[in-house]
């Protein structure tokens, strides 16, 4: 039988146990959990389950690092990262691995989480479903203007019939993905040399697979639920100003040059060409990238 390891970064997190106990209730194969506490102890404690693991930081390091960290001792033949504020759905590890190649990162259907009250968040929107990377010419973007990940509404109301319950996918928002475990060394997951500790896990993850030959893939026939933290929560991993630069700054620096990792096949022209037309992108988008990302980024 083939295992998941859940893998779950985790800073000054109130829904850690929480989510841990959802993940454990609702998978239905052999998992493990292995929770990285980067600069803090849970209070209460957590749990002592039999396939928790923990690894503890005396100080954070970031959330790439604490990625790295967790699937260097993982010993399954999945890994699937999630923050530590989501609930599941049921099977959800057997429903990921039934549609997941060798070659694929696939993201689960994302619904918003009531925290409080541990269920499904009704606020009158469709479930997530697509995302696409936006113009880069927004200079109130965080970090500055970048390639950011936008929910996709209209593609998804376009996109309801059952065929399209396995999709591409251009971007995701990074709080949950699920991959071969060989596959996240192929793509020499996580850089953050190059992107930060925390800033645009979602690019570089899809940057590397689509460019490499691999692909994206959303999976509806199940979901995660992820929590709005925003000002009533907090955050846990602080959004440092600088990280956010970083990433901004290295994931357009893919759109202006032809190849940026050894392993790549396609510029990332290539793959914006794909997902085309896109909101927030003109016709000319071509012509525009280098006035809009400048010779100094």
């Amino acid at each position: 039988m083939t295992k998941v390891s859940v893998i779950i970064p985790s800073r000054n997190e109130r829904f850690l146990a929480p989510t841990i106990a959802d993940v454990l209730e609702k998978a239905t194969g052999d998992i493990e959990i292995i929770a990285v506490l980067d600069g803090y102890w849970p209070d209460p404690q957590l749990p002592d389950y039999d396939n928790l693991i923990l690894i503890h930081r005396g100080a954070p390091r970031g959330m790439r690092p604490a990625i790295n960290a967790a699937a260097a001792i993982a010993k399954g033949d999945y890994l699937m990262k999630c923050d530590a504020h989501c609930m599941f759905g049921e099977g959800f590890d057997e429903i990921l691995k039934a549609d997941c190649e060798d070659d694929w990162i696939v993201i689960p259907r994302r619904k918003r989480l009531d925290a409080e009250n541990w269920c499904i968040q009704d606020v009158g929107k469709p479930d997530v479903d697509y995302n696409y990377l936006s113009f880069p010419d927004n200079p109130s973007d965080f970090g500055g203007p970048g390639l950011n990940g936008r929910i996709w509404t209209a593609k998804a109301l376009e996109r309801t019939d059952p065929k399209y319950d396995i999709d591409e996918e251009l971007s995701f928002q990074g709080s949950c993905w699920f991959a071969p475990r060989d596959y996240f060394y192929y793509l020499e997951l996580m850089d953050d040399e190059n992107w930060g500790p925390f800033w645009n896990e979602a690019q570089e993850l899809g940057f590397k697979s689509w460019l490499s030959g691999g692909k994206v893939m959303r999976n509806k026939k199940t979901f995660y639920a992820h929590i709005h933290k925003g000002r009533k929560y907090g955050r846990g991993y602080r959004m440092d100003s600088s990280w956010a630069k970083q990433g901004a700054t290295y994931a357009n620096r893919w759109l202006r040059e032809d190849k940026m990792w050894h392993k790549q096949k396609y510029p990332l022209t290539w793959l914006i060409e794909r997902f085309m037309p896109m909101p927030t992108w003109p016709t000319n988008w071509r012509e525009q990238i280098a006035e809009v990302l400048g010779e100094s980024q």
